[in-house]
């Protein structure tokens, strides 16, 4: 394991951070962990991070990963909702690492016991891994919705396991020469799980740094994949849409050497084919094969992994009628060749592959009856990987039903089995009889020059009512300039009217960084929806 890229880069053998997680176990408990205790994590360097996480597991307790305050967040808040957050999990104490250590104090007025990573280092080696049951709870996943509410996934060893061992199956890991990269955040369940549990379990090479580092400057991550020969990434499409347009302005042809890239994973949020097509576009100057891009479809509700598109096929697109899509919810072919492909007579969408060995699909309509192949529903889920549910503040809640299903809120179909995404059920937004999708509308938004990549959010206004419209809200560098973002507006409205064959009530054109984002730097669709829609209806309405 690579860490402390890209100024002090250390590597450490996977049997030195189980040493050091030893360490850590014994410390905790013999400071009183106890077998099914949770423990709270709340630290940055990816170093200090995999020792810990292993070490609560040897321990056997589970791990929940807090979410890291940054620079602009008031610790007051921080710590109410961490308080709200512990209780909700019965965690009693957050594990401190660096730069977070210095939270400390804050804490400790809050009553919140913590123990810090530094001083556990230097406990006696536990001397017998506790043992735990296969329902036992192993990972309590924060999920980021748009409320103030709290829940957590609970993922079981069963679950966690059954997962990493899928996923290592069907994207045919080598043990001995696979090298992973990853800048993804340990909070999330695609950092966790994907990019720690697994390189950590089966013995990979992994190259690891943090969202900010990545965030400050994305090159970064094409260098690593470089200079360590990387075979496998991952990240959400925003960021291959970002690397891609900076890839494209890089000059030295040999500035990068992609050629040993076999897998770079899209998953976790839309995918975007012309992203896609500008990564891959910037990537072949640097030797990049085009096979490597591998959509997928994730969720903390199966631990991480749904499905993975073929192997070494690149991104395949599904091609569909938008009428018999948006007014019948049938998603009827456009077969090569036709003069409708190319025009917005039709939509697209990423084959998402069938899902991994364990778990099996289904698309059902609004009354639960299951729909044939190209009828679209509702995706839902059932497997050994199927999370248990969830732990809220008001307590426990199922995520499954008597038969085992898990309701993903996802809309899409199957094509012989692979799995494709529309778009998520409470996002649809439905005018004059038609589902119009906000991924329509964002590609639309994005595609227009000064709007920034990945930063575009259709927002529903009057959800439900027969008023119901949509917004658009960007971010873009011409903010401010009041003539520059009226231009900006109209273009973009143009856009989405000729994408979708609707006009957006409003367009917000806002400075870049305005935009709710997780720490990974992905837009927060529902907690934009909910701080512009009450503005945008209050400006309308006086």
């Amino acid at each position: 394991m690579v860490t402390g890229e890209p100024k002090e880069p250390v590597r450490r053998t996977w049997a030195e951070v189980h040493d050091e997680a030893l360490r850590v176990a014994g410390a905790l408990v013999a400071g009183g962990l106890t077998p099914g205790s949770a423990v709270a994590v709340l630290a940055a360097a990816p170093s200090l991070i995999a020792p810990t996480v292993q070490a609560v597991w040897l321990a056997g307790g589970s791990v929940t990963m807090l979410h890291q305050p940054t620079q602009r967040t008031d610790l007051a808040e921080w710590a109410d909702d961490t308080v709200k957050v512990l209780g909700m999990i019965g965690a009693e104490l957050v594990v401190l690492g660096e730069p977070f250590d210095a939270l400390a104090p804050v804490l400790a007025e809050k009553g919140i016991g913590y123990r810090l990573i530094t001083e556990l280092r230097d406990g006696e080696p536990l001397a017998e891994v506790v043992p735990t049951a296969e329902g036992d709870t192993a990972l309590l996943q924060l999920t980021s919705g748009s409320t103030a509410e709290p829940k957590a996934v609970r993922i079981t060893y069963g679950n966690l396991y059954t997962n990493v061992k899928a996923m290592v199956e069907r994207a045919e890991f080598d043990f001995d020469t696979d090298v992973m990269v990853s800048w993804l955040p340990t909070f999330h369940d695609m950092g966790m799980v994907g990019f720690l549990t697994v390189p950590m379990t089966f013995g990979v090479e992994l190259v690891k740094i943090t969202p900010v580092e990545f965030l400050s400057g994305p090159l970064i991550w094409p260098e690593l994949i470089t200079k360590y020969r990387g075979t496998t990434t991952a990240a959400p499409n925003f960021a291959y849409a970002i690397v891609g347009r900076r890839m494209a302005r890089v000059d030295d042809e040999s500035a990068y050497d992609l050629s040993t890239l076999r897998i770079a994973l899209n998953g976790a949020e839309p995918i975007d084919e012309t992203a896609v097509q500008t990564f891959v576009e910037a990537g072949a100057r640097f030797k990049m094969p085009a096979e490597c891009v591998f959509p997928a479809y994730g969720m903390a509700e199966a631990t991480l992994a749904v499905s993975f598109a073929p192997l070494f096929t690149g991104l395949t697109l599904d091609v569909v009628e938008a009428e018999a899509l948006e007014a019948g919810n049938r998603a009827v072919p456009v077969p090569e060749g036709d003069p409708r492909r190319g025009t917005d007579s039709v939509r697209s969408f990423a084959m998402l592959g069938r899902p991994l060995d364990g778990l099996e699909a289904e698309i059902v309509d609004d009354q639960g009856h299951r729909l044939g192949d190209r009828e679209v529903g509702e995706i839902r889920l059932r497997g050994e990987a199927v999370t248990p549910g969830y732990l809220t503040v008001d307590g426990p809640v199922d995520t499954q039903d008597a038969d085992g299903w898990l309701d993903t809120g996802d809309l899409g179909y199957l094509v012989n089995g692979q799995i494709v995404i529309c778009g998520r059920r409470k996002d649809v937004i439905i005018m004059g009889g038609r589902n119009l999708y906000p991924t329509d509308i964002e590609r639309a938004a994005t595609s227009v020059e000064g709007v920034r990549a990945g930063n575009a959010v259709a927002v529903r206004i009057d959800a439900g009512s027969r008023r119901e419209r949509f917004a658009v809200v960007v971010e873009s560098k011409l903010a401010g300039d009041a003539d520059a973002e009226r231009a900006l507006s109209k273009e973009v409205a143009a856009r989405v009217r000729d994408a979708v064959d609707m006009r957006p009530f409003a367009v917000v054109v806002l400075p870049a960084g305005s935009l709710p984002k997780t720490p990974s730097g992905k837009v927060k669709r529902a907690a934009t929806a909910v701080q512009y829609a009450e503005k945008i209806s209050h400006d309308a309405n006086s």
